[in-house]
């Protein structure tokens, strides 16, 4: 991986302003009515783990980490896919393999309580850790080539998937191998996911299902073609076989997963929703604004860049319209930058304007789920670093599912003297699981990419209520910072089976709402009493 092309780019001047002027006051235009339906998926914000961490099955025992854990049940609940393009080859062996077992370091206590009781001992935990840097370089070596080498899963990496989603309050969703096909007509082979399937059904998991990972790529990656009519026929195979198991009759089938809708992919998406799209409970796509090994510190904070998503939610949700008309659209697997992410800048303060814009977008044009590109493994695009130290995303993300409900009500920023393509505003009402809030709140959620501080001031029929403000910025080395302040307090876990409380600062009635330059933050009006939340 070249490193140093993304280390480069941060000599620029683009830099965290110091200055505490502010440019005149500009007003929020807020509507407190409902802009879409039906709502947003409970699971809205979800997550990924890249099926490339049970590349070595042994490195799959990091998911029996307590604070990996307490991490993720924070998210819940959250759907978190096993799939990427290391899914479709990986095949799974349910028979004892002397080969691969001789490699797993740690496996689950039968008799001890699943969740509570048995966790990775901390020798094998820091063994793993002294042999995780070169694994991570062997994967996104791999990646970059794209010469992938195909491996074995075992039931002991199904089991420490599934244990790992159950005690985080997760659902998992798995991704079959969809490259195990017929030599003389390339039909799907479904054998080896039936002896997967066949393992779950045989251990009571409930789990969901995908098939395949951008099927647009996969003659690059492995030199087999399969068009989207013979995908969607091979899904109706797979929602065929699922039919013959009581536990997975009505489970859900999503797909295909296909890559930035470019035109190629586009056709591909067509064809493979006329042919199949009746069988999916969701139809998938992946979206990334940079590539990781040229993107520069100014990509992630440009509005040109950020407003591309909108075009592609827009292209996507068309194609899914004109073809299975009321189907839901997810991002199925989706980040900054592709390619493992770009090391210094997904994994630091200012990637969350690229994660909280895009929640944002996708919330209000119809998207139901946003899945992050990953939640914990190899690169720099991960919620949880390889030390299970949560990043700048991870707590953006955390406050996100305390703060956002699932209905998305309408709001804009307007001055005449102010640069409004660069304030960037979201208004939802607010959590209704959130025990500090009551129904009729609203959460504003705002960024500011002026270089200097701007000043808000809610419509007048707002102008009386009290605000708590979740203002959160950079650490010491501001924008390029591993870790955020929330109200001036740095975020960080109490031990390992506890997260900090997250606490609002009180604004005083009719006082103005400020983001400071290069920042983002949540407002929950209390009492708004808007309608469409009651």
């Amino acid at each position: 991986m070249n490193i140093s092309v993304c280390i480069t780019f941060l000599a620029g001047g683009l830099l965290l302003s110091s200055s505490n002027a502010l440019d005149p006051p500009g007003e929020l235009q807020l509507q407190l009515k409902n802009t879409r339906r039906p709502p947003l998926n409970p699971r809205f914000l979800s997550v990924t783990i890249d099926a490339s961490l049970a590349s070595e099955p042994k490195y799959i025992a990091f998911l029996g980490s307590q604070k990996l854990i307490t991490l993720t049940r924070g998210l819940s609940p959250a759907f978190v896919r096993f799939g990427g393009t290391k899914s479709d080859f990986l095949f799974f062996d349910p028979t004892p393999n002397a080969s691969v077992e001789e490699n797993i370091t740690w496996k689950l206590p039968i008799k001890q309580d699943v969740c509570y009781r048995s966790q990775v001992p901390s020798a094998v935990q820091q063994k793993l850790w002294s042999q995780w840097p070169v694994q991570e370089q062997a994967i996104l070596k791999e990646a970059f080539s794209e010469t992938y080498k195909n491996a074995t899963i075992t039931k002991h990496t199904i089991d420490l998937l599934y244990r790992f989603a159950n005690c985080s309050g997760l659902h998992l969703i798995f991704g079959l191998n969809a490259l195990l096909r017929k030599n003389r007509n390339h039909q799907w082979n479904s054998s080896n996911a039936k002896l997967l399937i066949d393992y779950c059904d045989s251990k009571k998991y409930d789990l969901s299902w995908e098939l395949g990972n951008e099927p647009n790529s996969f003659k690059k990656k492995s030199g087999l073609y399969v068009d989207g009519s013979q995908l969607g026929k091979d899904f109706i195979t797979l929602h065929d076989l699922l039919g013959k198991y009581s536990r997975y009759r009505t489970s859900g089938l999503f797909g295909p997963d296909i890559g930035q809708p470019k035109k190629a992919s586009q056709k591909m998406l067509k064809s493979f929703l006329k042919s199949g799209g009746k069988v999916i409970n969701s139809v998938t796509w992946h979206h990334y604004y940079v590539d990781g090994r040229t993107a520069s510190m100014e990509d992630f904070v440009s509005t040109d860049i950020l407003d591309t998503l909108s075009a592609e939610i827009k292209m996507v949700l068309r194609i899914v319209n004109e073809t299975v008309p009321g189907k839901l659209v997810w991002l199925g697997e989706t980040s900054s930058a592709y390619g493992g992410g770009c090391p210094g800048l997904s994994n630091t303060y200012i990637d969350g304007f690229m994660w909280l814009d895009k929640l944002g977008i996708s919330a209000k044009l119809g998207i139901d789920v946003v899945m992050r590109q990953a939640l914990f493994g190899a690169g720099s695009y991960n919620l949880v670093d390889s030390d299970f130290e949560p990043l700048p995303d991870y707590w953006l993300s955390l406050v996100f599912r305390n703060l956002v409900g699932s209905i998305v009500l309408s709001a804009s920023f307007k001055s005449k003297n102010v640069n409004v393509e660069n304030i960037r505003v979201y208004l939802h009402c607010t959590n209704i699981n959130n025990p500090k809030y009551k129904v009729g709140d609203v959460t504003l959620f705002a960024m500011n990419l002026n270089n200097y501080s701007e000043e808000m001031h809610l419509p007048s029929f707002l102008s009386g209520k009290i605000v708590d403000e979740y203002l959160l910025l950079p650490g010491e080395k501001g924008l390029l910072s591993t870790t955020v302040l929330l109200n001036g307090q740095v975020l960080k876990m109490v031990d390992e089976k506890t997260l900090p409380d997250l606490n609002g600062k009180p604004l005083d009635p009719g006082a103005p709402l400020i983001l400071p330059s290069m920042s983002f933050g949540f407002f929950v009006v209390k009492s708004a009493m808007a309608t469409a939340c009651l």
